[in-house]
């Protein structure tokens, strides 16, 4: 399989994508896959003019002629998708938002409708073979109100995603949490290994890997040095 990994993180050695590194190891346990990690941090990508040039020249290619383009290649020949990314206001960071804004040239101005009544544009070509898994950490002790809308966007832009979204993010990068941390990692790891032999992850799965680390009191206690 083809693995494009589009890493959110304006730190190349984030909470979160020690996070997919850890799925990453179990995916790619027998190096059988290519993988292909993007920093987009590193990637010179201008937002979205709104101009629609690409639905007029239906090339697959962003008329803005920068590294945006090269990412559209990998991703239309990519088997697996993963979008790994620090939670932002409750979405994707910024520049990584101008990276899914700018897939615009993958799908065409016409719209069809699905079978449960969804509207959606139809694709220039047929992805239904990319499998995507979104990867998001955060900062905050649970799930309550932090993540929902985010949720909602994965499920409209990439139809039937596999989400993980855990809170508790930044005792991944505390050598003192390291007791806490490391299950989680190794967690991470078996999914990866569950991913690559069914292209999907059990309920069961990802509720252990979304489960907080320690209870919210206790947390939200040491973001405030009352411990």
């Amino acid at each position: 399989m083809r693995i494009l990994v589009l890493n959110g993180s304006p730190k190349k050695k984030s909470d979160t994508f020690r996070l997919t590194e850890a799925f990453l190891r179990g995916l790619n346990k027998d190096d059988a896959h290519e993988v292909n990690v993007i920093d987009v941090i590193d990637k010179e990508i201008a937002p979205c003019r709104g101009c629609f040039g690409c639905w007029q020249n239906m090339d697959g290619h962003c008329v803005i002629d920068d590294d945006q383009n090269g990412i559209l290649d990998l991703y239309r020949t990519s088997d697996v998708i993963i979008w790994s990314f620090p939670l932002y206001c409750y979405g994707m960071p910024s520049h990584l938002k101008a990276v899914l804004d700018r897939t615009i040239p993958l799908i065409k101005m016409k719209m069809v409708q699905d079978e449960d009544g969804t509207v959606r544009h139809e694709a220039l070509a047929d992805f239904s073979k990319i499998h995507t898994v979104v990867i998001c950490g955060c900062g905050f002790p649970d799930w309550d109100g932090n993540f929902e809308s985010l949720r909602l966007q994965c499920r409209q832009c990439f139809r039937d995603p596999v989400t993980v979204f855990v809170p508790e993010a930044p005792m991944l990068n505390v050598p003192q949490a390291a007791p806490l941390a490391d299950p989680l990692l190794a967690r991470f790891k078996r999914a990866g290994e569950e991913y690559a032999s069914s292209l999907t992850l059990s309920s069961a799965t990802i509720a252990g890997l979304e489960a907080p680390m320690i209870p919210k009191e206790t947390y939200i206690n040491i973001v405030n040095g009352n411990v």
